[in-house]
């Protein structure tokens, strides 16, 4: 069996203030701050270690981003994974959901095999949860989204999807990709052997010409979306306090909301 994990290099919400903006792409500076690995694709790669426990399957690990991304692809493969790529062009900066989802896909089909995707339900510096659906659109591929739990038997993965108040079971023939919450598992800790292998191993560079990819669909000119402007919001003007019996601070509240012709 082979599984694919793509995970996401962001920003170490603990070292947020040192956050800096491209002013000219309206991107995040990476390289002015520590990053690590999205959290929820790090329960993606302990669903594929487990999966891989069970059924022998390779684990290929790939990020797109700066040089930097090789950390994060360290670490998975210090985890277990078997095999890390970095997507990494000039080209590709910029990108929002839709480009990255069309590198992501360009780079799956070069590997080739795949058997099952994995990605964490979305990234903690965007939280638009697009991405994972757009690869499988892009490969035109089953999708299951908000994984909690995940089964594989023969050419099918049965999957529990998180609703809002319960939860639903799905099926879905392979190849198809998934999407885990925090509620699959808990990562493990990388190993001394597995830190060692990591330093060992070879992480295999992709850039766009290696996949081959339309130069449109990629970094800013592939983008659908673009930021055009990144601000602080104001701080709220402060309430006010009503006082006197239930009774007095309603009427005071009806009069107020009457006053600015909210009733």
């Amino acid at each position: 069996m082979d599984i694919i994990v793509c995970i996401k290099q962001v920003p170490d919400t603990e070292e947020i203030q040192k956050v800096k903006i491209n002013p000219q792409t309206n991107t995040i500076v990476r390289e002015s701050i520590k990053s690590i690995i999205n959290p929820f694709d790090e329960n993606a790669i302990e669903e594929a270690l487990r999966i891989k426990e069970k059924n022998s399957a390779f684990v290929t690990v790939i990020s797109m981003g700066p040089p930097q991304a090789e950390e994060a692809l360290r670490k998975a493969l210090a985890m277990g994974a078997d095999k890390a790529i970095i997507l990494s062009d000039p080209s590709f900066a910029g990108s929002d959901t839709l480009a990255t989802s069309y590198t992501l896909a360009s780079a799956i089909k070069k590997i080739g095999n795949f058997d099952l995707i994995l990605l964490g339900k979305q990234a903690i510096d965007g939280d638009t949860a697009q991405v994972g659906p757009g690869v499988a659109e892009w490969l035109q591929i089953p999708q299951i989204t908000y994984v909690r739990k995940i089964q594989i038997d023969g050419r099918m993965v049965r999957a529990e999807r998180s609703l809002e108040d319960s939860f639903e079971l799905v099926e879905a023939n392979l190849p198809a990709l998934v999407t885990v919450t925090k509620e699959i598992n808990e990562p493990r800790y990388p190993s001394l052997r597995g830190l060692l292998k990591a330093k060992a191993t070879k992480i295999i560079h992709w850039t766009s010409q290696d996949l081959q990819v339309d130069l449109k669909k990629v970094g800013l000119d592939g983008s659908a979306t673009q930021v055009i402007r990144i601000f602080t919001p104001e701080p709220p003007s402060h309430g006010e306090i009503l006082t006197g019996s239930v009774s007095q601070k309603a009427d005071k509240l009806i009069k107020k909301l009457k006053k600015k012709n909210l009733i």
